[in-house]
């Protein structure tokens, strides 16, 4: 395989190392990779496709399904197109401003990632127990959503930006992610850490209380539901969303931990499960909602047969 490696000496530059101990695997390990990011690409496109196309589908949930697409898209993108040149290609250069910048897109689409799983619990409780209010509640949340996520994460790529970095800027790490880029500085990085640490804490802890919180009022409103058909009903649409919690925080929170806190944890563990974090939701998602959401998978299966008898046609032709 061709080296294309820079030199750790250069001012401007970072090396990322990939996946330390098992760089001779990296060529491996870039298949799955690489399999679980385009597989989510395929899904989060068709999803945005088929809601874009169809006007029965233009409502509140499926365009918060869009900006969960949107997020899906942009997050492991921010960091699977870096790695996979390092697996293929040994190119572990990145400036600076690369790598702020990388930072920056993939921590406020994770942050935009969580505000939207927020909207879509409040979604929940509205459709269910406020019905009337439905469109009006959730208008703008979505844009609040994203002013919130350039606004906490914007101060990480600024205070580092201003710090001394030291001659060994090698980063082992597949991205760049935060505490591992201040760790890099030559300089007092206490007001980096103490903000980075405090926005996750205050950024996941804050959602997942409302989450809670609306999901306990819908707990609530389906306990005073007397009918089996409607309990089903409102437990049904919240399926889909739970199981999108259940895979986005639990394994978030874990490795942002071990990052900080868990020296006793091998490197390669953290980093692999640090990019399954950010592979595996993307995959899943449009796939379980596509399977949960019978208006959103009869349209896709709609679409999906005028491709197969467009393709017959065409061979038939031939």
């Amino acid at each position: 395989m061709a080296s294309f490696n820079i030199t750790p000496t250069d001012p401007s530059t970072f090396i990322l190392t990939g996946i330390p101990g098992l760089q001779d695997a990296h060529l491996w390990i870039s298949i799955p990779f690489s399999m679980f990011y385009m597989i989510g690409l395929l899904g989060n496109f068709t999803l945005l496709f088929v809601v874009g196309k169809e006007q029965t589908l233009h409502k509140p949930m499926y365009l918060l399904l869009c900006m969960l697409a949107l997020t899906d898209i942009v997050m492991p993108s921010s960091i699977v197109l870096k790695a996979l040149c390092i697996f293929w290609f040994n190119l572990k250069g990145i400036t600076i401003g690369g790598c702020l910048t990388q930072m920056f897109f993939l921590h406020a689409a994770s942050v935009m990632h969580s505000a939207v799983l927020v909207t879509m619990a409040l979604d929940r409780y509205v459709a269910i127990c406020n019905p009337l209010r439905y469109t009006t509640i959730l208008t703008n949340l979505g844009l609040v959503s994203f002013i919130r996520a350039v606004l906490f994460i914007l101060p990480l790529p600024l205070l580092l930006s201003r710090q001394p970095f030291c001659a060994n800027r090698i980063i082992p790490h597949t991205y760049c992610d935060h505490i591992a880029v201040a760790k890099m500085s030559c300089g007092d990085i206490t007001a980096s850490r103490v903000y980075g640490l405090v926005m996750a804490f205050v950024i996941i802890g804050f959602d997942l209380l409302l989450i809670g919180l609306s999901y306990g009022l819908i707990i609530r409103a389906i306990l005073r539901i007397s009918s089996k058909e409607a309990h089903q009903k409102a437990l049904n649409t919240c399926t889909a969303h739970i199981c999108a919690l259940l895979m986005i925080y639990p394994v978030g929170l874990f490795s942002s931990l071990t990052h900080r806190f868990g020296q006793g944890i091998a490197p390669h563990v953290h980093i692999i499960l640090s990019n399954l974090s950010y592979l595996l939701p993307p995959m899943l998602n449009p796939i379980i909602y596509g399977i949960k959401t019978k208006e959103l998978r009869d349209n896709v299966l709609k679409y999906i047969c005028r491709i197969h008898s467009c393709v017959k046609d065409i061979k038939s032709r031939c």
